[in-house]
C-alpha cells in the first residue's frame, strides 16, 4: 500500500514539475522546477530499493540542472525586477505546505507502523551501494578521476567565459550605483 501511494504521489509531482518547466516564461522558475522533477524521479529508484541509482540521479542529474541554474543566473539579467502575477498567494502557500506535510507523512508512516520489510541486499555483508563503491574506486579509479578533472576544467572555463562578457562587477557596486544602473537599463528597454 505504501509503495502504491508513494508511486502515485511522486508521479503526480514529477509531471507537475515538468509541466511547470515547459509552460513557464521565467527561466529561473523553469530550472528550479526541472531540478525538483529530477529529485522526484530519484524517489522512484528509492522505492525500487536501488539506493545507488537514486543517489546518482540526485547527484548527477540534479547537479547538472543546478549547473544550468548557475549559468542561467550568470547569463540572464538577474538584477531586473521580476513581476510575479500570483492571483492568490495564500492558496499557493497552503497547497505547498499541505503537499510537504503529505510527503513527510508518507515517509514516516512505514517507520512508525513498523510494517516495513527489509529485503536482503545484493551482498550478504553489505548493500549494493558498497559493492558499486568498491568497484568504482578500485577497478575504475583512473577513469573516475579523469572525468572529475574534465568536469572541473569545463566549470572553470564556463565561469571565465561568463566573466569576460561582464563590463561591471556587481559585487563591487554600492546600492546607489546599482539603482542608477537599473534605471539606465530600464530606460534602454523602454526605447
Amino acid at each position: 500500500m505504501f509503495e502504491i501511494v508513494a508511486f502515485y504521489l511522486f508521479s503526480f509531482l514529477t509531471i507537475v514539475m515538468f509541466c511547470i518547466t515547459i509552460f513557464t516564461n521565467n527561466s529561473l522558475y523553469a530550472l528550479s522546477a526541472l531540478a525538483a522533477g529530477m529529485i522526484f524521479i530519484s524517489a522512484f529508484f528509492f522505492l525500487l530499493d536501488a539506493e545507488f541509482l537514486g543517489a546518482v540521479q540526485i547527484v548527477v542529474y540534479t547537479g547538472a540542472v543546478m549547473a544550468l541554474y548557475a549559468f542561467g543566473m550568470m547569463f540572464f539579467d538577474s538584477l531586473s525586477t521580476v513581476k510575479e502575477n500570483i492571483k492568490n498567494p495564500r492558496l499557493v502557500f497552503l497547497l505547498s505546505g499541505v503537499s510537504a506535510l503529505i510527503i513527510v507523512i508518507i515517509f514516516i508512516a512505514p517507520i512508525v507502523g513498523g510494517n516495513m520489510q527489509i529485503q536482503s541486499p545484493v551482498h550478504p555483508e553489505w548493500g549494493n551501494s558498497q559493492d558499486v563503491g568498491i568497484v568504482l574506486f578500485t577497478k575504475y579509479l583512473i577513469p573516475f578521476e579523469v572525468a572529475a578533472v574534465m568536469l572541473l576544467v569545463a566549470m572553470i572555463g564556463g565561469i571565465i567565459l561568463a566573466g569576460k562578457k561582464m563590463d561591471i562587477s556587481y559585487s563591487e557596486l554600492t546600492e546607489e550605483q546599482i539603482d542608477e544602473l537599473e534605471a539606465s537599463m530600464s530606460a534602454k528597454d523602454e526605447k
